[in-house]
């Protein structure tokens, strides 16, 4: 019997382009990368995703790294027709002499401080009790309901604020009613409106923030609940033992980039949200960059405040990141 000559082998593992392997042989092997080949053999197999990843490389590009070149607008005199003035620290000290600088310096801590302690922990929350869910078709009803108000913007959830809260016809008020209570209104009461800000931060983003917990309860290992139940652990201990330990890297790391982004109390927010009677207690520092930017055209001024709370937010980051690897052994890197 004459045996068949020997071919080349086909399918994923044949060489193409002369002795280059394929485009789908190098995800499953040790390809040199740092040569231009694998480089390009590389970006074949995966353009895919990277055609996915431009548009998000292509927004942080434009509205997060250019304004860093152009930070430096903080140090000029900005001149529409001619060359700016390099005019050093003059904008810094302006915005540190101003009073106005300083209460939304301090609006902007403690509506952030306020955030972190009242609206971070409600996700980690929400994600437990949907965890604790055991009937299928009503976690996946709670979920889409509690996912809902993050698709929505700000500008429609201020209007429901609005109305519920109306001291005239708001449902709150409504309620209070039943009860013997006054009208009060919260949207012009200066006692009341941070607590309006947090209330509506939390309705609108706690289901949200809970996809991530709630994804790194499902990758913890079933085994130890079947361990820890073996042992005669009850609902709240296996929570208290095995879901949080499991879940505290993911919650370190989401409580370093919160405290990174501490000095960004939520533009869009308070912006819906203000009005003149309580404007002094929630204006902020990205309000008032918009409105000396943007309303008054005082560029520089405004660029030097921006740059101001950025560098804040980059040491807060930092800062949280080393206590937390110092004392968790977790942080962002």
């Amino acid at each position: 019997m004459t045996m068949p000559p020997e071919t080349a082998p086909a399918g994923p593992d044949a060489p193409r382009d002369g002795n280059l392997p394929s485009a789908a042989l190098i995800l499953d092997e040790d390809w040199d990368a740092s040569q231009p080949a694998g480089r390009w053999l590389r970006l074949r197999a995966w353009w895919p995703y990277y055609l996915m990843m431009a548009p998000g490389i292509l927004y942080f590009v434009l509205f997060h790294y250019f304004p860093i070149y152009q930070a430096r607008l903080a140090f000029q005199d900005f001149r529409i027709f001619d060359d700016n003035i390099w005019v050093g620290l003059k904008h810094f000290t302006t915005l540190f002499d101003s009073p106005a600088f300083f209460q939304v310096l301090g609006n902007t801590l403690i509506i952030s401080a306020m955030k972190i302690v009242f609206v971070f922990p409600v996700p980690i929350l929400v994600a437990l009790l949907i965890n604790e869910i055991r009937t299928t078709n009503l976690r996946r009803f709670i979920q889409s309901a509690i996912y809902l108000p993050h698709f929505l913007s700000w500008v429609v959830i201020a209007g429901i604020f609005i109305a519920a809260l109306s001291p005239s016809d708001g449902v709150i008020n409504e309620m209070r009613g039943w009860i013997g209570l006054n009208p009060v209104g919260f949207m012009t009461d200066s006692g009341s409106i941070r607590w309006v800000v947090v209330f509506s931060e939390i309705w609108r983003s706690a289901g949200w923030d809970s996809l991530l917990y709630f994804a790194a309860i499902m990758a913890i290992d079933p085994q130890l609940y079947d361990a820890a139940e073996m042992d005669g652990a009850n609902r709240w201990q296996k929570i208290w033992y095995v879901t949080l330990p499991g879940i505290a890297p993911t919650i370190a790391t989401l409580f370093i980039l919160n405290v990174g982004m501490f000095m960004n109390a939520g533009f869009d927010q308070i912006f819906n949200l203000a009005n003149d009677a309580i404007r002094d207690q929630i204006d902020i520092i990205d309000t008032y960059v918009y409105r000396i930017g943007l309303q008054s055209g005082q560029f520089s001024l405004a660029t030097a405040a921006g740059l101001f709370k950025g560098v804040i937010g980059m040491i807060l980051l930092l800062a949280a990141h080393t206590i937390s690897k110092r004392l968790t052994g977790k942080g962002v890197w």
